[in-house]
């Protein structure tokens, strides 16, 4: 590996004015200090020394190449409102120019708390335009939170989507040490106070304000600057300020599109609807676009409600990202609604998809598709595809946290071929991924493009280097130094194996792992999912038993959700009822199951319980006891992070008398 630290490189791509691309004198390949420059990581590879550039003049030059190329779009009022890349480009260099106005120093943060809208997309790129620092915050942030992560990134500007999150702002504005403005983006003001604006008000800042102004915050800037922060969720304690330098989010935006072909792909289409505040959002939805030169379209704020898939008919995206929550939720209605078909179709459509998982067995191993697949894809999969909006996908793409082997199969057998892409917050997204070409159920696939991963020695640590590693942790020198070694290697936290093709797995976390009375140590997720294959029913579950004698299990069954506040409900999901059903049991409610213990419904719970301990690499990790909990987790909860981790910690706290009263009874 080498580390490029200090030469003047790489003049190309000018902006308005003499604005190069050149690298800042560093000293070391991290840092804790929003100002300090770092060191680049290059492997030796082509792709490793692709030539570094700042957001800015990525932007430029893709504004040069195709100036009305369709850039983003929003439904409002009924009708489409649309931006070329060069419009985008316009409102940018106002938006910076309003941010300077209100008084934006440089590396101060400007927060954006809201839904993804092209006002999100201009407040991110307009702060980095105008040298601050550019910070999403998640919608379900508590007051508290927010006001940490504001005051953590001496944050001047807070942009909110509408009245609801205004409030969590105005709360708390008199503890804010920094700020000095807050922007509405939609909707009107219920009250006016200073320094208190709408979009509309905002956007008319830039007048009078010279471009010398902007350009001057561009002249300082550079490739191995930071230019964002992503915080982590907390799941583990404080959250963490992710700093990202301009070269990594465009180098590994670039790589990402190399590695899964979006470089060759014309009239590139995505739809918005992740949250932004996490690094798959931003990826997927700002970066790559850019790139490849993709149009956006943003989603409706009720998208989790329902109305995605609207937008999904509408847009007709070519490349879509599903966390694993939405793949099994789709998976679900799917399911349903095949047992709305009469004998004959179902019976075509289970014909269909054993030809289609056949297919897709044999593509991962470069056969050719049985003879039968041509007619399944016409006359079942490709119905399939067009009434979930999916059918000009031409890349199916999961991750953020782990899916189960079942769900890719259920897909891989309609047709939608989903790619794994595995990474975090600090490595810029990706670090491995599979390919439309190579990909193998369940496996997080090779390195992308310019990356090197291996395991560590001893405890199997997924390990990463590259230009996609962050410069460091802001203001927290302790924490940087746990993940980032000496030699530069991130240590992710995640398990791994290779298999003999070469392809890596996760198999849990470490610090996740269960380490038993006996010291036998235990990765939870291998056998939660297990549970989950063997009990479709279940739709979460946490594996117990650390300093324990052994392991139980804590269930949670599929209920309705509130649509209002995202918590889930006592009732019952109607898959579950039909199950219950099954089973000549007339509960409807969590609770009623929790309480009558029907016999029959205990015993398949057992059975799943059973087949899924055959799955368990040891005889001590079997569970040996589990129960159902009255609530399953969820975000509004808080057993679930925004990025949909799951907080073992707060659910171990939550329910500590429930799991002392487990392994107080007797055997």
């Amino acid at each position: 590996m080498d580390i490029i630290a200090d030469m003047r490189v790489w003049t190309y791509d000018r902006g308005e004015v003499s604005h190069v691309n050149e690298l800042v004198p560093a000293t070391s390949i991290w840092t804790t200090s929003i100002t300090d420059p770092v060191k680049l990581r290059l492997i030796d590879s082509v792709d490793g020394r692709r030539k570094p550039t700042t957001v800015h003049s990525l932007f430029r030059s893709v504004v040069r190449k195709v100036p009305h190329q369709l850039a983003m779009a929003v439904k409002r009022g009924g009708e489409w409102t649309e931006w070329t890349y060069e419009e985008y480009y316009g409102d940018l260099r106002r938006v910076a120019k309003g941010f300077i106005r209100l008084g934006l120093e440089p590396y101060a943060g400007v927060c954006i708390l809201g839904f993804n809208s092209p006002e999100w997309f201009l407040a991110n790129f307009g702060a980095i335009f105008a040298g601050g620092i550019a910070i999403g915050l998640y919608n379900t942030n508590s007051t508290s939170l927010c006001e940490y992560i504001i005051n953590h990134a001496k944050s001047n500007v807070v942009v909110v989507e509408d009245n609801f999150q205004l409030q969590k702002i105005l709360s708390i504005r008199q503890n804010l040490r920094y700020l000095k403005a807050i922007i509405q983006y939609t909707g009107e003001l219920e009250e006016k106070q200073d320094n208190l604006y709408t979009w509309n008000e905002f956007m008319a800042l830039h007048e009078g304000v010279p471009d010398s102004l902007v350009e001057e915050r561009l002249k300082v800037q550079a490739p191995n600057k930071c230019c964002t922060l992503l915080y982590t969720s907390g799941t583990t304690g404080t959250p963490k300020g992710v700093m990202l330098s301009h070269d990594n989010v465009t180098w590994t935006a670039f790589m990402i599109c190399q590695t899964l072909g979006f470089l060759d792909k014309e009239d590139g289409r995505v739809v918005s609807y992740l949250p932004l505040s996490h690094i798959a959002g931003q990826m997927l939805d700002m970066y790559i676009p850019i790139c490849c030169h993709m149009s956006v379209y943003f989603a409706q704020p009720d998208a989790m409600k329902g109305t995605l898939f609207k937008t999904l008919v509408e847009a007709k995206p070519t490349i879509f990202l599903g966390v694993p929550r939405i793949w099994e939720k789709i998976k679900q209605n799917l399911e349903m609604k095949e047992k709305e078909n009469s004998f004959i179709k179902k019976t075509v459509l289970d014909l269909a998809k054993s030809i289609g998982l056949e297919a897709s067995n044999k593509k991962s191993k470069g056969d050719h598709p049985p003879l039968m697949w041509s007619l399944a894809n016409m006359f079942v999969f490709k119905n399939i595809r067009a009434a979930l909006g999916f059918d000009q996908v031409h890349t199916f793409l999961t991750g953020a946290a782990p899916v189960s082997v079942a769900t890719l199969k259920f897909f891989h057998s309609l047709g939608i071929p989903i790619i794994t892409v595995y990474g975090s917050t600090e490595s810029t997204g990706p670090q491995t991924s599979e390919t439309q070409e190579q990909f193998k159920i369940g496996s997080i696939g090779t390195s992308i493009d310019g990356v090197e991963t291996k395991l560590e020695e001893g405890s199997g640590e997924i390990l990463g280097i590259g230009r996609h590693i962050f410069m460091g942790y802001l203001n927290s020198e302790e924490k940087t130094r746990e993940v980032i070694d000496d030699n530069g290697w991130y240590h992710s936290g995640d398990v791994g194996k290779v298999d003999e093709e070469g392809k890596l797995y996760v198999t849990g976390r470490i610090k996740e792992i269960i380490i038993t009375e006996g010291g036998e140590n235990i990765a939870p997720v291998p056998m939660e999912e297990a549970v989950k294959t063997k009990l479709p029913v279940v739709n979460n579950c946490m594996l117990v038993g650390d300093t324990r004698k052994f392991v139980c299990l804590l269930i949670c069954l599929r209920t309705d959700v509130d649509p209002e506040n995202a918590m889930p409900k006592d009732e019952l999901s109607a898959d579950v009822l039909q199950w219950c059903k099954s089973l000549d049991c007339t509960s409807t409610k969590v609770s009623e199951l929790i309480r009558n213990k029907n016999e029959n419904v205990q015993r398949a719970i057992q059975i799943g319980i059973d087949q899924a301990n055959q799955m368990a690499p040891s005889r001590v990790a079997q569970i040996k006891k589990w129960r159902i909990l009255p609530v399953d987790f969820s975000i509004p909860g808080g057993e679930i992070g925004p990025t949909l981790k799951l907080k073992r910690s707060f659910v171990l706290q939550k329910y500590e008398k429930l799991i002392d009263d487990i392994y107080e009874e007797n055997t």
